[in-house]
């Protein structure tokens, strides 16, 4: 069994590692991870004819951005929840890391095709050539690292800290034990109404 201050530690490790590998998916996956050249068509060019097609965003991948932020939030929630709503908050995070680590990687077979189609289309030309951006690379480790992440939050979470019940709303028999309000202090205010100064 794992020593309990041992996964105490973790805590801070893991939740900054997850919350950065998700925000650099999240940020890998608007931006366009493969650019092409067909012809007098050229994606990486930036081109007013490409601009005015929007070949770009035949190259991009809105899935992958959109399980990224929603990692993203399981972390934020994981932050401020504690219990069996903790620990499902953080399998749902390891389930949407899955798919983003999925569909990043199928992405590698599938957009450059895509891409390569949508140029010999509208260049009328019948080649051309495709190739990954730096994105491309860093939403894949994103995802990974996103995977690896949310399995040590699955494990570890019943042994993290929580945040206390000092702030949360007063339920059931405590907040009908909460005392009245002073009747004092409403008689300041109607002497002040009428005039008089209480202090007196």
């Amino acid at each position: 069994m794992a020593d309990p201050q041992r996964a105490r530690r973790t805590f801070g490790p893991v939740v900054l590692l997850g919350l950065a590998s998700a925000g650099l998916a999240a940020v890998a996956g608007t931006r366009t991870w493969v650019t092409g050249r067909s012809g007098s068509v050229d994606t990486s060019a930036g081109s007013a004819m490409t601009s005015a097609l929007s070949l770009d965003v035949v190259g991009e991948s809105p899935l992958a951005g959109a399980l990224a932020l929603a990692v993203l939030a399981c972390w934020g929630v994981v932050l401020v929840t504690r219990g069996r709503v903790r620990r499902a908050v953080a399998l749902l995070g390891l389930v949407g890391a899955v798919g983003l680590l999925v569909a990043t990687v199928a992405e590698f077979w599938t957009l450059p095709d895509k891409l390569a189609d949508a140029l010999t289309e509208v260049s009328g030309v019948g080649t051309a050539t495709t190739s990954f951006t730096p994105w491309y690379a860093a939403a894949l480790v994103g995802g990974l690292l996103s995977v690896l992440t949310t399995v040590a939050a699955v494990r570890l979470v019943g042994r993290w800290p929580e945040m206390g019940t000092k702030y949360d709303a007063p339920a059931g028999a405590r907040a009908q034990a909460a005392p009245a309000r002073p009747t004092e202090n409403i008689d300041i205010w109607k002497a002040l109404d009428e005039g008089r100064d209480p202090t007196a």
